[in-house]
């Protein structure tokens, strides 16, 4: 018969249960490993979550994670307040804003349209988007949902609810990723890159 853990051990292995990608093995091994090795780790580990979630909020203005009120970015004087970007989580935001080409201000609606999973417009906080958009200084929407069938359905609802405002909407291009070859694209892409395609 297979010795249970103590239930301290068992509870951490749960927990990490929660992370995406970590399955029943991989908890158990997390949990082994902090626990035999690096126990300091371990500890840093929890008070940084402990933090995390009692020190964390959503931006007022683009509903990011910050600790104050306003986050830095929606502070940025510099920021060209007439575009706005919306992405559908933190980590995207934080992709587009290593590209360095992006000098407008976000907002971040924490999710996507899911209709199979329960997850409607009043869930991914819409409501905020547009009284965002409609401040009286935005000129032009730029959609940077992913390109998966949930992004793509969120980005045509929010398109018509934002035209429908009188909004400039444009959306994220689509095409050949940089140093791909043709060969080895898949046909979607291509084809999307054809339709997309612009002057030289």
């Amino acid at each position: 018969m297979a010795t249970k853990p103590p239930s301290s051990l068992s509870a951490l292995i749960e927990a990490l249960r929660a992370l995406p990608g970590v399955g029943p093995k991989s908890a158990q091994r997390i949990a082994y490993h902090l626990m035999q090795h690096d126990r300091s780790g371990a500890v840093r580990l929890g008070e940084a979550l402990l933090g995390a979630s009692q020190g964390l909020r959503h931006c007022e203005r683009c509903n990011t994670f910050t600790e104050a009120t306003i986050c830095e970015l929606c502070s940025d004087d510099t920021r060209d307040a007439s575009v706005l970007c919306v992405v559908e989580t933190p980590a995207d935001q934080a992709m587009l804003e290593q590209t360095l080409t992006f000098r407008g201000l976000y907002f971040v609606l924490m999710g996507r349209l899911s209709p199979l999973d329960g997850i409607g417009p009043n869930d991914v906080h819409f409501d905020r988007l547009i009284r965002r958009a409609e401040d009286g200084v935005v000129k032009e929407v730029v959609l940077a949902t992913n390109f998966t069938n949930e992004g793509e359905a969120t980005a045509h609802y929010l398109a018509q609810m934002l035209k429908a405002r009188g909004l400039s909407v444009s959306r994220l291009a689509r095409g050949v990723p940089m140093g791909g070859e043709l060969e080895y694209v898949d046909v979607g892409t291509i084809a999307r890159a054809m339709v997309d395609r612009r002057t030289v």
